[in-house]
């Protein structure tokens, strides 16, 4: 019986990137990435303030939202720098996937967050309050400049890393939730109606929520080592089985993700009496890359079917 594994092209450790990446274009990724991280904590930090001195809760809810955009990207920034260090004996696949946890965390966070401005909402309804709306503009017409640049940097740095995404989600969500406490000031200073200030923190928290679920729901799956979007080892199987000379049977067929970027598959094949253990071995690795896109492939022959004659 003959046995072997036959890996894919080799592993990548870029965050975004892949493997043949030049290390200019990772460090020009990384430095994108803590431009948007300082640009969103510095501002942070205003915003509260400037939420606290006019008691608008849309900028204090605009602020919570930028916080876990700040922890977002550190914490993204953080993926790339440790993605760098090589796997070894403890850790197979290095860090990578540190940067799902992260994302899963900042989903997590996200939640949290908007738990605390709905309650404050609720509150403010019950209790409304006086809210200096001429404040209030200026800082958050400051605050939407502030995310117009964060997203744009974010932009330019190409490639569909979950945390990295998740991060471009935050500050998306920020740059609307500026735009609605925009409005709840102009609203505020043409007529006074001071419920419009929670009522807009509230839309700041559907923004947040959505985004919240996007970044858990997949992080979650890849942490839980489900198989990659699209890959259906079902009718994989039934394929091979269909049209790949040698191939009596395909079984065990697993595929998972170490990121979202570092899909892979493993399977164990029967062969055909009489067929070439190397030659099907490449050929069913060459059909799964083709049908599912996964790079990474281990293929292990497991013996031959018994004739029929």
């Amino acid at each position: 019986m003959g046995q072997g594994h036959d890996h894919g092209d080799g592993h990548h450790h870029g965050p975004t990137l892949s493997p043949d990446a030049p290390e200019s274009e990772r460090r020009s990724k990384e430095r994108a990435i803590a431009i948007a991280a300082g640009l969103t904590g510095a501002f942070m930090g205003a915003e509260v303030i400037g939420g606290l001195v006019s008691s608008s809760l849309a900028l204090l809810a605009d602020a919570g939202h930028m916080l876990t955009d700040f922890a977002s990207l550190l914490l993204a920034w953080l993926a790339f720098r440790l993605s760098r260090r090589p796997a070894d004996w403890k850790r197979n696949y290095g860090f990578d996937r540190f940067s799902v946890l992260a994302a899963f965390v900042n989903g997590l966070s996200l939640f949290a967050i908007a738990i605390w401005i709905l309650v404050e909402a609720v509150q403010r309804l019950r209790e409304p309050s006086e809210v200096l709306g001429g404040l209030m503009l200026w800082v958050a017409v400051a605050g939407l400049l502030v995310n117009i640049a964060a997203f744009w940097v974010l932009s330019r740095a190409e490639g569909d890393n979950l945390n990295v995404r998740a991060a471009a989600l935050h500050v998306m969500g920020d740059l609307l939730g500026s735009v609605a406490a925009i409005v709840a000031s102009l609203v505020i200073i043409w007529t006074g109606w001071t419920p419009i200030d929670p009522i807009l923190s509230v839309l700041v928290v559907l923004l947040i929520l959505r985004s919240a679920w996007s970044v858990l729901k997949e992080s979650g799956h890849i942490l839980l080592e489900g198989a990659p979007k699209g890959f259906d080892r079902r009718a994989i199987s039934e394929d091979l089985a269909a049209n790949v000379d040698g191939v009596a049977r395909a079984h065990h067929l697993h595929a998972w993700s170490i990121t979202q970027e570092r899909p892979m598959a493993s399977l164990e094949v029967d062969l055909e009496p009489g067929a070439d253990h190397e030659v099907v071995r490449r050929a069913v690795k060459e059909r799964v890359q083709h049908l599912s896109g996964v790079r990474h492939v281990t293929v292990e022959i497991t013996g031959e079917m018994p004739s029929k004659a």
